[in-house]
């Protein structure tokens, strides 16, 4: 047997630390997207037309397009949001249809088709869970504090701090009461900047610490 501390060589991965600028891994394909501070992609993940929240990451090998990721998220490996989309009303749903230009067919591609994709983004909460393989479908939002199982294929909006799985997801239960929901909400502590983080962090380890501080409710 043979004992490997770190490979490839260079700075072992539990050593990274990140910071305002992005940390973006090789193998990465970002196109017309915005990253914010405190971020990781994962190696393999794709970006297109997406922004991506402060301290949010991806685990790699994530492919997102048409999308708005919220601050905090916990995006597991190989997970799809908004995966592509098909003209089913035309005679063939084949991407010659909308893609023209790669197959010949006009010197255009085709602009209309596009824009409908794009007018069906998803919209991705704070502090969201989304477990490893799972794929958010076309126009499906995800509330704040949400968690999302490995494997689900999400067809219908996720409320706040409720707990989805399965083929086609349902939610099974709801992370806190409603009432503590409606205050971790109202708190917006993903906002806290910088220096207000590092100074109340240990609040967010406890919810009953966090909930005497900042809110009117007791879990």
């Amino acid at each position: 047997m043979t004992y490997i501390d770190h490979y490839p060589e260079g700075q072992p991965a539990a050593a990274r630390t990140l910071g305002d600028t992005p940390t973006i891994h090789p193998g990465c394909h970002i196109l017309r997207s915005q990253v914010g501070a405190w971020t990781e992609l994962g190696a393999g993940t794709s970006l297109v037309d997406v922004t991506f929240g402060d301290y949010s990451y991806t685990a790699g090998d994530a492919q997102i397009i048409y999308a708005t990721i919220g601050k905090y998220c916990s995006i597991a490996s190989h997970v799809r949001i908004n995966p592509g989309n098909h003209p089913q009303w035309r005679v063939t749903q084949h991407h010659m249809t909308y893609r023209r230009k790669a197959f010949g067919l006009g010197q255009a591609d085709d602009k209309e088709f596009f824009e409908w994709r794009k007018e069906h983004a998803c919209h991705i909460g704070h502090d969201v869970w989304i477990g490893h393989g799972a794929i958010i479908m076309p126009g499906v939002s995800i509330g704040t504090g949400a968690v999302i199982g490995s494997g689900a294929v999400v067809t219908k909006d996720v409320g706040p701090y409720q707990v989805a799985v399965g083929v086609s997801a349902k939610v099974i239960k709801q992370r806190f009461p409603d009432e503590v929901v409606e205050q971790l909400l109202q708190s917006e502590w993903w906002n806290w900047d910088r220096a207000t983080l590092e100074a109340r962090f240990e609040d967010l380890l406890d919810l009953q610490t966090f909930l005497h501080k900042y809110t009117n409710v007791t879990a």
